[in-house]
């Protein structure tokens, strides 16, 4: 463990806030490591099989919740926040409002955060060794088994709400999370109380019913779990439910009071990229494998490669209201190599053929009328 006197580690962890900000995180707090809590519910979650295909959540057993078996020698964790809710975008219900638009999850517009975040915090590291000298650490952003939100709270960064997700009282809950593992002997924050109290718009909110009870989510059920995680087929039930989300969701963080707090992204890379808060999933559909590489280089997209971009997107074309443009642009798509694309075009053409407007059926008195023979 890197020597510091408690004097040291008191004023190092009073420059921790200052040191953050000025490389535009937004809040920084230090965790106690003690996650015994957190490994029940996870442990609990993972029994019910709630984690779906996410098989890696139940991978590296205790490292999750004990950081010194992850990396020998942690005395405490740097938890770091920072926003990103874009600017300059079409508002999110709208969005949603409009069926023959695409939703994107508003965290994924931009550049993938992960590079961005964990070169800030590897400065931030730097920044701490040119006060200190050399410490033990690790730097992580999504890149481990770590339990971010349980660190997040224990380092007074807010209170993990009863949609699962962090909310910090003057920021709400669009933010990144980062965390340096560290033997530095820094003094922990005090944990945030929970401030839902008795309200569930969330619960209520959530498209798919994937928040069975309050603190609990049933990722099988979940939008970004299905649009993101799931490699094959979307469960059939499921897919009216998606509307035109084709990348994540935000339906419960939209509903959230919490988030008429939220500040706008300081980073110009969370700004929405090539209009995807606003594009036509008939002009998203029409994207070959060469032009989503190039225009969701950098992104988080990215990572779902272009046959799941194009189940999604023929599901939301699904759930859309019957047109002959909608068909014409599945049609171009029913050969695709992939079965899991051309099974989904083949449900939302079904689907385009249910929702085809029909003639109304004659009232007695027009059919009366229809039929009197002129005098």
């Amino acid at each position: 463990m890197t020597e510091l006197s408690p004097a040291q580690a008191m004023e190092l962890k009073q420059e921790l806030q200052t040191l953050g900000l000025q490389l535009g995180f937004q809040a920084i707090g230090v965790a106690s490591i003690d996650l015994n809590a957190a490994g029940a519910q996870l442990r609990d979650w993972l029994a019910r099989g709630w984690h779906g295909e996410m098989d890696y959540m139940a991978r590296h057993g205790s490292k999750r919740w004990t950081p010194n078996e992850l990396v020998p020698g942690t005395a405490a964790v740097i938890s770091a926040r920072m926003d990103y809710w874009p600017g300059d975008t079409l508002d999110p219900l709208l969005a949603l409002a409009d069926p023959n638009l695409a939703y994107i999850s508003r965290y994924a517009l931009g550049r993938d955060y992960h590079k961005l975040l964990r070169a800030r915090l590897q400065k931030l590291a730097d920044a701490i060794v040119a006060r200190v000298g050399p410490f033990g650490y690790r730097a992580f952003v999504d890149s481990a088994p770590v339990l971010e939100k349980p660190l997040a709270r224990n380092a007074g960064l807010g209170w993990i709400g009863k949609h699962t997700n962090l909310i910090a009282r003057d920021a709400g809950s669009y933010f990144f999370l980062g965390e340096i593992y560290t033997d530095l002997p820094l003094p922990s924050d005090e944990p945030v109380d929970d401030h839902c109290g008795s309200c569930r718009r969330c619960l209520d909110a959530c498209p798919t019913g994937a928040l069975p009870a309050p603190y609990q989510i049933d990722a099988r059920r979940c939008i970004s779990y299905l649009t993101i995680e799931l490699h094959g087929p979307i469960p059939l039930e499921l897919r009216p439910m998606l509307g035109n989300r084709i990348y994540g969701c935000d339906d419960c963080q939209l509903v959230c009071p919490w988030n008429k707090y939220a500040k706008l992204a300081g980073e110009a890379d969370f700004r929405a990229r090539h209009g995807l808060d606003s594009r036509s999933l008939i002009d998203l559909f029409s994207w070959d494998e060469n032009t989503f590489l190039a225009r969701t280089e950098g992104s988080a997209i990215r990572r779902i490669g272009h046959p799941r971009w194009l189940r999604n997107i023929a599901i939301a074309l699904g759930n859309a209201p019957s047109s002959a443009d909608i068909i014409a642009a599945l049609l171009a798509r029913i050969e695709h190599p992939d079965d899991t694309v051309r099974e989904a075009v083949l449900w939302a053409m079904a689907q385009q053929h249910i929702n085809r407007p029909r003639e109304p059926f004659p009232s007695a008195l027009d059919r009366r009328e229809q039929a009197r023979v002129p005098s």
